[in-house]
């Protein structure tokens, strides 16, 4: 198996099942990979649940929160140590298609990309029901990295993305300081600087039905003062594949 889906939850009990019913579905192979981190719910209990009809489906459980970005670092540790080829990571909600797994996975195996990122702003503004508020928001928050740090990259904050191996082997020798959504930032950034190339895909981004949206001003908060960090460590490192 070459694919691979990594999925944080917490408090996602009503749509865990179904995200992993609807991505072993896919006409392409997914294996999934969920990360709970101590859910109160039970969401890891029906991933164990779901194991024995779905030999696709893995489960880590964490001690309790202790951010995104360590829990997909995590994530891409186990990847690598399996030997998948891809490696993709999404949301348990559906606010990503799972269909647009198959997009991506193209984007990596077609046309040759090192990095393939599910994006709202590449082709205009792709979201629904979220508040304007929040649209401007991420919106211009994309901006703010592109003038920061120089990337090309529209949707800088995207959380919908396949990676080749390399690259996640690569990015592994330096120091990903970030923990929350700075944390999808950080991982653009470095590889770009190791001048992986890096495509982006078109989707549809919808906000989520069920469960409760993780997001707050905060993360917005840690990723505004993250970047400018980011940005002044770089100037002092030596990127090298």
């Amino acid at each position: 198996m070459s694919n691979l889906v990594i999925i944080p939850t917490y408090k996602e009990r009503e749509n865990v099942e179904a995200i992993i019913k609807a991505i072993s579905s896919l006409p392409l192979e997914f294996d999934i990979l969920i990360i709970d981190d101590n859910s109160p719910d039970g969401t890891a209990g029906i991933v164990k649940s779901l194991q024995p009809s779905f030999p696709n489906v893995n489960l880590i459980e964490r001690p309790g929160k202790m951010g995104l970005g360590t829990a997909y670092l995590t994530g891409f540790d186990w990847a690598l140590s399996k030997g998948y080829t891809y490696v993709f990571e999404m949301d348990a909600d559906f606010s990503h298609d799972p269909a647009d797994l198959v997009k991506l996975y193209n984007a990596c195996e077609k046309d040759g990309a090192d990095l393939a990122i599910g994006s709202r702003y590449i082709s205009g503004v792709n979201v629904v029901n979220w508040p304007l508020t929040r649209v401007l928001m991420s919106y211009f928050a994309s901006i703010y990295v592109r003038i920061i740090t120089g990337m090309k990259v529209k949707d800088t904050t995207a959380g919908f993305k396949c990676y080749r191996d390399q690259v996640l082997k690569s990015i592994r020798k330096y120091k990903i300081r970030s923990v929350g959504y700075g944390f999808q930032i950080e991982m653009k950034f470095t590889a770009w600087k190791l001048d992986y190339k890096i495509t982006e895909v078109p989707i549809i981004f919808t906000d989520r039905k069920l469960g409760t949206s993780k997001m707050s001003g905060g993360i917005f908060n840690e990723a505004f003062w993250g970047v400018l960090s980011m940005k002044l460590r770089s100037i002092f490192t030596a990127y090298r594949r």
